[in-house]
């Protein structure tokens, strides 16, 4: 509804109320969203959906998706798949985006200067499936070793001081955690007041038909990093080894 409005004729001052009326609504949907999760995972009635899905196309989406408030923080997003990593496979890929968003957001959010970068590592593979870690580092406002351990708990975030400043349910870490599980993974979180974060989690994905898998071989013949700055050109930048290994070492 909040859409049909925008587009009625509307001044200056009243636009702004119904942006932020919309925002709020949106809002209000996910921590509803977020609550119905939990209370289907705590009954034990979510259960994973297995479609085929292209992992670059979703995690550069995800790029295009926060560029705009990246680019908007002065903030660098970026996002790294190595030529080692399958990109034709079968999962969820509602929820891995749904983790992904969740600790991609968190991560511009406590990040006023410097970078967010994403990126996956192969951990291992056969002919059925492959594991795959993924990696959201950050260059933001850190967390505790104290608070560290209780980060995943529903409902709780770093402090009261953070909740206060920056918003949130603290739902979306333990639905990641959840989540990470059910997809035969983890989750963990390395991280330096002051320094930044890194959230670290893995999954384990079967591959598409050898059909697939060969014609993405022939495409993916590099390593890929993209970043927020691309957004509007979608254009992809290569890397030549040395930038990488720099990249990579930040």
């Amino acid at each position: 509804m909040m859409e049909l409005l925008q587009q009625t004729a509307l001044v200056v001052k009243q636009k702004r109320y119904v942006e932020i009326a919309r925002r709020s609504a949106e809002t209000l949907l996910g921590i509803i969203n977020r609550i119905l999760d939990l209370s289907k995972i705590e009954a034990g009635k979510l259960e994973l959906e297995n479609h085929e899905f292209n992992l670059r196309e979703l995690v550069e989406d995800l790029t295009d998706m926060f560029g705009e408030a990246a680019i908007g923080k002065g903030v660098e997003l970026a996002c790294f798949l190595p030529a080692s990593v399958p990109t034709a496979l079968v999962g969820d890929a509602g929820r891995l985006r749904q983790i992904l968003t969740n600790l991609i957001g968190n991560a511009l959010k406590f990040t006023e200067q410097g970078e967010v970068v994403v990126s996956a590592t192969l951990i291992e593979a056969d002919a059925k499936s492959a594991f795959i870690q993924f990696e959201v580092k950050d260059t933001g406002i850190g967390i505790s070793p104290s608070d560290q351990g209780r980060i995943f708990d529903a409902f709780l975030q770093a402090d009261g001081t953070t909740t206060r400043r920056y918003g949130g349910t603290g739902l979306g870490l333990s639905i990641a955690k959840e989540l990470c599980e059910m997809m035969g993974g983890s989750i963990s979180i390395s991280s330096e007041p002051g320094v930044g974060s890194i959230f670290r989690f893995s999954a384990r994905f079967a591959h598409q038909p050898s059909g697939a898998r060969i014609s993405e071989n022939g495409y993916r013949r590099r390593d890929s990093f993209r970043t927020s700055a691309q957004r509007s050109s979608n254009q992809r930048e290569w890397l030549s080894p040395e930038r990488l290994s720099r990249t990579r070492g930040r």
